[in-house]
């Protein structure tokens, strides 16, 4: 049988498993309605805070769609959004993935028919994604009572640690987006195309920022991160015929 990314059976596995993550939703939603008709809850609370929580959960939705479209031109459809449904992550399956292509000789794009290619593929991105699974039961609760008695005797190193830990994760990425600029002094300026696709994102950000805070547009701060994502890519097409 000959191998597709797009196969029947993977949508069917798929399926099955963000049903029963859907079910798990229906199942605690419905939890959650009896547990605020007994403690005496308005309808009208109930219902504002059930619509509001859904338009909200537009934006990082927006976000994830994103995600999937980047994927599915190499991995299908039904892979990624499994991955990014249940417990993935825009920022790491994507360089995970990338990663894992350019190990296998591939690029960005290519549209896998090795499934072995596939399954080796998939198993970064699973495996790496895993380990917050298995650590966070264990560390995380340290990590917060440490962080929260720096903030209980200092509050000042409290704030500049958190800022510290949160520009640690984001250096991760930024070393993925710069690693090529190099290549700039061989002639080639395709190293450069990342860059200026980031910083592109990073000027949307702040704008949202700057409307959110100063002009008090407050719905873009959920909206912030889709609208930025969307726009760096957009503007990845006319950069890259420039920088090529």
């Amino acid at each position: 049988m000959k191998f597709s990314v797009n196969h029947p059976i993977l949508f069917v596995i798929v399926g099955l498993i963000i049903a029963v993550v859907m079910a798990q939703s229906v199942f605690f939603l419905v939890k959650a309605l009896k547990r605020a008709k007994e403690l005496g809850i308005k309808k009208e609370v109930v219902r504002k805070t059930i619509t509001s929580s859904a338009v909200f959960t537009v934006a990082p939705a927006i976000a994830v769609l994103v995600g999937v479209v980047a994927l599915s031109k190499s991995l299908g459809i039904a892979v990624p959004w499994l991955r990014l449904s249940v417990i993935g992550s825009i920022t790491y399956e994507t360089v995970a993935a990338g990663n894992a292509l350019e190990a296998a000789g591939l690029s960005a794009g290519t549209n896998i028919t090795d499934a072995s290619v596939f399954t080796a593929i998939i198993w970064v991105m699973t495996v790496g994604i895993a380990a917050g699974l298995v650590l966070v039961p264990f560390v995380t609760k340290k990590i917060q009572s440490g962080m929260s008695n720096i903030g209980l005797k200092d509050k000042k190193w409290g704030e500049i640690f958190n800022n510290a830990m949160f520009l640690g994760m984001i250096s991760a990425f930024l070393g993925y987006v710069f690693c090529d600029v190099s290549l700039v002094f061989k002639g080639d300026t395709s190293g450069l195309v990342p860059v200026c696709v980031m910083f592109v994102s990073a000027i949307i950000m702040a704008i949202c920022g700057i409307l959110a805070g100063k002009l008090k547009v407050r719905w873009l701060t959920d909206y912030a991160l889709p609208l930025s994502l969307v726009g760096g890519m957009a503007a990845a097409i006319p950069i890259t015929a420039w920088l090529g």
